[in-house]
């Protein structure tokens, strides 16, 4: 048998069963639509009644029902203190707290050692500008005795400009750079716990989202079929963000403290320098011909009997310590 006559059998075979599925399954359609318009359709109860009658019908239902009220998981609050537990916040909740008590720590304490009076007393300023402006001259013994009547930070530093006296104008000055440094970094030094906490706290709250959100993405992963990821997965990230936000309420406080007291040290270190700078022309008039020791009581420096704590002599008869 010639192959291109079976192949033209069925083509035309393929092309009749197309056509004729073509016009019945329309035919069918449209039969089956015009028994439906044949059956009558009854009319609707509501139809039926007048409207007066169904007017009163329904006032006589009295006021609908209010639909019920879905419960509002917002209106509930947020209850930061349990999310600020170890056991919500994550371990690195500890570290946090521990910077939280470092900060309130040492900024009562900077509070109180930064006060005018242990830095740059204002009797102690007033008594240098009364002996630097007063009739009979500077007078480095004089001024010696006002520093060790107020002892502080700049009584420190002008202690060490007097006890140079005598000395060049270069002595001087290096003297008052060495000690100024001295009372700078003991007075800086308690600032710097809180320059670590403002860095590390934030730190220690990024890495404690961090965790969170690795386990909160892990447990949603591992999931049932059916379950629900979304608020599964929401309720993590937002516990994982406590620990950011404990952080950050460690932190700030911290910058601004640690920024206000450095600016106080500095403030108060400008009006010494301004002192300083009204001593030092001076003490350099004394240059060779003063000299203020340190002798402590009941010494006796050149056969003289001194019974003060801390005596001064002239340059010539006094043994100086430094």
């Amino acid at each position: 048998m010639d192959i291109r006559h079976v192949t033209g059998l069925g083509v035309l075979r393929f092309a009749v069963f197309v056509l004729a599925a073509g016009l019945l399954v329309p035919a069918a359609v449209m039969a089956e639509a015009r028994e439906e318009s044949r059956e009558p359709k009854a009319p609707a109860a509501d139809a039926q009644q007048p409207p007066d009658e169904r007017f009163e019908a329904a006032m006589a239902q009295g006021p609908l029902a209010p639909p019920e009220q879905i419960p509002d998981k917002a209106d509930q609050g947020i209850d930061l203190l349990r999310m600020a537990s170890p056991q919500v916040g994550g371990i690195f909740m500890y570290p946090i707290y521990g910077f939280s008590f470092v900060v309130v720590l040492f900024g009562i304490e900077r509070a109180i050692g930064l006060r005018r009076r242990r830095v740059t007393p204002r009797k102690l300023v007033a008594g240098f500008h009364e002996l630097l402006e007063g009739q009979r001259g500077f007078d480095p013994r004089k001024a010696y005795r006002v520093c060790g009547q107020y002892p502080s930070a700049a009584a420190t530093v002008l202690r060490a400009a007097l006890l140079k006296t005598g000395r060049p104008l270069v002595d001087l000055e290096h003297a008052v750079t060495k000690a100024s440094e001295r009372e700078a970094a003991r007075l800086y030094s308690n600032i710097r716990p809180l320059n670590l906490s403002a860095t590390v706290a934030p730190l220690l709250g990024l890495i404690g989202t961090v965790q969170g959100m690795i386990i909160a993405f892990y447990r949603t992963a591992y999931l049932p079929d059916g379950a629900n990821k979304a608020q599964a997965l929401a309720e993590g990230v937002y516990i994982a963000l406590v620990t950011t936000f404990a952080g950050l309420c460690v932190a700030i406080p911290a910058v601004c403290l640690a920024h206000f007291f450095e600016g106080k040290i500095q403030r108060l270190f400008r009006q010494l320098d301004e002192l300083i700078a009204d001593l030092l022309p001076a003490l350099a008039r004394y240059e060779g011909k003063l000299r203020v020791s340190r002798a402590p009581a009941g010494s006796q420096a050149d056969g003289g009997q001194h019974d003060g704590k801390e005596s001064e002599l002239p340059h010539k008869t006094a043994a100086t310590s430094e």
